[in-house]
C-alpha cells in the first residue's frame, strides 16, 4: 500500500492558492481513478482506491501547513506502513512554474509542510516538488503562495495535474522515470518528437515557398539567336543599306 499525501490549507479561502497546488494534485488523481468519496479521517480529508494494481490511500491534511505531519503521522501509524510507503506532493519556490521532480529523503528547504512531517515521521520518505516559481526576495514568499494561481496560469497547471494523474500508477510502483515521461507528456506534449518533425515541416514550407516563387532558369534567360550563316562580304555589306 501507498500513502499519496498532498500539502495544503484547508478551506475555500485558501483551494486556489499555490501553497495548494499539493492538495489539487490529489483531487485530480482521485477524479481520474475513480477514488472513493471523501471522508474525515487522521484530521484530514482522505479515499481510497487503486492506482494500476497498488492499493493507495490518498491524505490531505485538514491540520493547517505547518501542522501536515500529525495527519500523516495518524495515517502512517494506522496503516501500519513506513516512511517509505508516502510519498508527498507539495509547492516548490526553487522549480519554475510547471516543472516537476521527483525526490526521495532529504531536508525540507524551509518548506513548513515538509519540516512538521518530517518531525513527525523523519526525513525518509518521497516527494514530488511542484514548481511555482519564486516571487524574487524572501520577504515576499509567503504573500506569493497564498495568494491564487493568475488565470495566466491555468493551462500550464491544468496540464501539469492530468500529467501527475497520468502517470500516478507509474509513481504508486516506484517507477519514477515513467512518471516523469508521463508528466512530460502533458506539459510538453511531442517537443521531443514532432518538435524535430515540425522544424522539418517548416525547413520544407520555406524550401518549397522559395521554389514557388523562383521561375526556371530558361525563363529569365535571353532566348539564344537564330544561327548567322551570313558571309563577311554580306555583313559589311548589310551594315551600308
Amino acid at each position: 500500500m501507498k500513502l499519496l499525501v498532498g500539502l495544503g490549507n484547508p478551506g475555500a479561502k485558501y483551494a486556489g492558492n499555490r501553497h495548494n497546488i499539493g492538495f489539487m494534485a490529489l483531487d485530480q488523481i482521485a477524479t481520474d481513478h475513480g477514488f472513493s468519496p471523501w471522508k474525515s479521517k487522521f484530521q484530514g480529508h482522505m479515499c481510497d482506491g487503486t492506482l494500476g494494481t497498488e492499493k493507495v490511500v490518498l491524505l490531505k491534511p485538514q491540520t493547517f501547513m505547518n501542522n501536515s505531519g500529525q495527519s500523516v503521522g495518524e495515517a502512517l501509524r494506522f496503516f501500519k506502513l513506513t516512511p517509505a510507503d508516502v510519498v508527498v506532493f507539495h509547492d516548490e519556490l526553487d522549480l519554475a512554474p510547471g516543472k516537476c521532480r521527483v525526490k526521495h529523503g532529504g531536508g525540507h528547504a524551509g518548506h513548513n509542510g515538509l519540516r512538521s512531517i518530517h518531525a513527525h515521521i523523519g526525513a525518509d520518505y518521497g516527494r514530488v516538488r511542484l514548481g511555482v516559481g519564486h516571487p524574487g526576495h524572501k520577504d515576499a514568499v509567503a504573500g506569493y503562495v497564498l495568494r491564487d494561481f493568475p488565470k495566466a496560469d491555468q493551462t500550464w497547471l491544468d496540464d501539469l495535474l492530468r500529467g501527475l494523474s497520468d502517470g500516478a500508477a507509474d509513481l504508486a510502483r516506484g517507477d519514477s522515470g515513467r512518471f516523469m515521461n508521463a508528466v512530460a507528456l502533458r506539459v510538453a506534449p511531442g517537443r521531443s518528437a514532432s518538435g524535430s518533425n515540425t522544424g522539418k515541416t517548416n525547413q520544407q514550407s520555406r524550401a518549397g515557398a522559395e521554389q514557388g516563387r523562383a521561375k526556371p532558369a530558361t525563363e529569365d534567360a535571353p532566348a539564344p539567336s537564330a544561327a548567322d550563316n551570313r558571309t563577311p562580304m554580306q555583313k559589311l555589306l548589310d551594315k551600308f543599306k
